[in-house]
């Protein structure tokens, strides 16, 4: 067979591959399952597993371990996929999950915790990373941002849904027996219905096949020499990977930060997985809407609004006292990262060419997932010196608006 008959085989758009596309959906949405049942849980529990109050580093050490573990796995995910396909990385990235609510329901003290979120960097570091990658390979070059809407749409409302279910099943049987239960079920899932997705690296050859003789030589190089590339030495995107790493700050602020301000002013842990959930469902659900927009008029403005609306989402959470400015907060914040996150990976899919797709995603995600390594560390000092969690909401805030200018200067202005 030649690589144009494989191509005819192959046709690119996402209704032509509506079948395998809402199969990697589907596992996406258990890959959000898996991560959004820690969220609302574990921060406020924290004092179950040996956590002192006020040791704000210490409980923010398990995104760290997560974001270090994620951000590398991104890296490596994607240089694999190029070289041995999509799905074999997918699996390994859930055999991955196996050990996390087992080391959770069996910890006796934090540490436990943060070795489990070791593994949950390399299931997250490898599933989702492959299922958007997949998701971008089936759909036509023109539905990029709709494809990275769809895939970030499935994965947050599944991070939403978890928090708030896994927050009511923690106060009907405890938090240890809810999230065996939760994990282990959502794990079991994705095995029963993975053995039905393709693999997605023969879309890849044949739009390198319609290429033809135009095809960008990038495939020649090696990961390390698009890594420095992206990272540094381009404008775009070295701006771009700084988007990306502090709307993950934003999101360790959410993860950690967020149920001890509201533990602290009075909220119930089923308030403060709602509270949590509502931003990452908003966050999802946009994402139906806000990568197609990407689409139609350009990644920048799209991103740029993203970041200050995310970063007025905090400074309202953060003037709060209750839920009736904490829900506003929560749902500006979600309608910011929606606007914002499938543009960034988007703008990103959109400068490589096909054959390296995988390792400049890798790069990207490896940049914005370290965000979380870095939000923990440093929002845990702050509020280890400040002796609170506002002053990390502010700092935040201050950081996200920062973010926004500098990808307002740097974007181009015309649509990628």
């Amino acid at each position: 067979m030649t690589m144009v008959a494989n191509a005819s085989d192959h046709i690119r758009g996402i209704t032509a591959n509506r079948g395998q596309f809402t199969l990697q959906a589907l596992q996406v949405f258990f890959v959000g399952l898996v991560i959004g049942m820690e969220r609302a849980v574990l921060p406020t529990l924290a004092h179950e597993f040996g956590v002192a109050p006020g040791a704000f580093l210490f409980l923010a050490s398990f995104v760290l371990s997560f974001g270090l573990v994620k951000g590398a796995l991104n890296l490596v995910a994607g240089g694999l996929a190029d070289r041995f396909g999509r799905k074999p990385v997918l699996i390994a990235g859930w055999i991955a999950a196996i050990p996390i609510p087992l080391l959770i329901w069996a910890a006796p003290n934090w540490w436990w915790i943060v070795i489990a979120n070791v593994f949950l960097g390399i299931s997250q570091g490898f599933t989702w990373t492959m299922t958007v990658t997949s998701q971008i390979d089936l759909a036509g070059s023109h539905q990029r941002g709709l494809a990275v809407g769809i895939n970030e749409a499935t994965g947050y409302v599944a991070v939403g849904l978890a928090g708030a279910c896994a927050a009511l099943l923690a106060e009907a049987v405890g938090a240890r027996d809810a999230l065996l239960i939760f994990g282990m079920a959502t794990i079991g899932l994705a095995f029963a219905t993975i053995t039905r997705v393709r693999d997605t690296l023969a879309w890849v050859k044949a739009e390198h096949a319609e290429a033809g003789a135009g095809a960008s030589q990038d495939h020649t190089l090696t990961l390390r020499a698009i890594f420095v590339r992206i990272s540094f030495r381009d404008r775009v995107g070295r701006a771009i990977c700084q988007g990306g790493i502090v709307n993950k700050i934003a999101d360790t602020l959410v993860w950690v930060m967020f149920p001890l301000f509201f533990k602290a002013h009075g909220a119930r842990l089923v308030e403060i997985g709602w509270l949590t959930g509502t931003y990452a469902m908003v966050w999802g659900v946009s994402q139906l809407w806000t990568g197609h927009l990407g689409d139609r008029v350009g990644r920048r403005a799209p991103v740029i609004a993203g970041f200050f609306l995310l970063a007025a989402g905090i400074a309202i959470t953060a003037a709060g006292r209750d839920a009736s400015l904490w829900l506003p907060g929560a749902i500006v914040m979600g309608v910011g990262m929606a606007l914002l996150y499938p543009n960034l990976i988007a703008a990103m899919s959109d400068q490589a060419a096909p054959l390296i797709r995988g390792k400049a995603l890798g790069t990207y995600r490896y940049w914005r997932d370290t965000g979380y390594a870095l939000g923990a560390v440093a929002l845990g000092l702050i509020a280890q010196f400040a002796h609170a969690t506002l002053p990390a909401l502010w700092i935040t805030a201050a950081l996200v608006a920062g973010s926004g200018l500098w990808l307002a200067r740097d974007m181009p202005r015309a649509a990628e």
